[in-house]
């Protein structure tokens, strides 16, 4: 089995090279592992970062965008440029833990799914944690509120649809065409996974947030309105 580790980086000069070099480091028995790096128009110093390891290191697949394209622009970029049997994505931040991609992994080499995804909100809000402040609790509840819509629509139960974390079979996107540029990107793979019939399974992760001030980038306002409108559209139009 290959594995296709597609990591999307715009504007993540404090980030990007430690988590390509924690990302290369994790081995599961069994599986071959590729990584594709997509610069997506970064303005900052991503993009030297990601030279200097193309340079030194050619194992690692990199990939620049001339301008910033959005999110699923830069994840459909990877996929084209991946050869894995299966694919995964990881954010260039330090929110995900890559030690959880073996997690992720084992339901597949298990035989017991074909598509998995990390959940980190199978779990009441950490009100005296992450969640205590205001932000991140409305996007909690917005995450819980738009999963539980697309496990409504998609008759799927399913905790946590906006994860980065998604594993899934490159031939589950056959006859799939992922249109989204954006945040969209996470609504649209997921509906259309589901009306392929795939079944997801969903295993716990847990994360490490960062805040809007460190440079996160989701606004959960607008990107959850989008994401709204994308799980109706992909149900009954598309």
């Amino acid at each position: 089995m290959k594995l296709s580790i597609i990591i999307p980086a715009f504007n993540e000069e404090k980030t990007v090279a430690e988590i390509v070099s924690r990302v290369k480091k994790q081995e599961v028995p069994g599986v071959d592992k590729e990584i594709v790096v997509v610069n997506d128009g970064s303005s900052d110093k991503t993009t030297e970062i990601l030279e200097e390891i193309g340079r030194t290191d050619k194992s690692i697949k990199i990939v620049h965008h001339p301008k910033n394209k959005g999110k699923g622009a830069a994840v459909k970029t990877g996929i084209a440029n991946s050869t894995g049997d299966y694919i995964i994505i990881q954010d260039a931040d330090l929110e995900y833990n890559p030690n959880d991609i073996p997690k992720l992994l084992a339901p597949v080499l298990g035989g017991k799914a074909k598509v998995v995804y990390g959940t980190r909100l199978n779990r009441m809000p950490h009100v005296t944690g992450e969640e205590k402040r205001f932000l991140f609790l409305l996007h909690f509840f917005g995450n819980r509120m738009l999963s539980l819509l697309t496990s409504v629509l998609y008759f799927s139960w399913i905790t946590d649809m906006e994860t980065c974390y998604k594993l899934f079979p490159r031939k589950a996107l056959d006859g799939i065409e992922l249109r989204s540029r954006s945040f969209d990107f996470e609504p649209e793979i997921t509906s259309k996974l589901l009306k392929k019939g795939y079944k997801i399974a969903e295993v716990n992760i847990t994360t490490k947030p960062r805040g809007y001030e460190e440079g996160k980038k989701l606004n959960t306002i607008r990107d959850g309105s989008i994401a709204l409108w994308t799980l109706f559209k992909y149900r009954f139009i598309d």
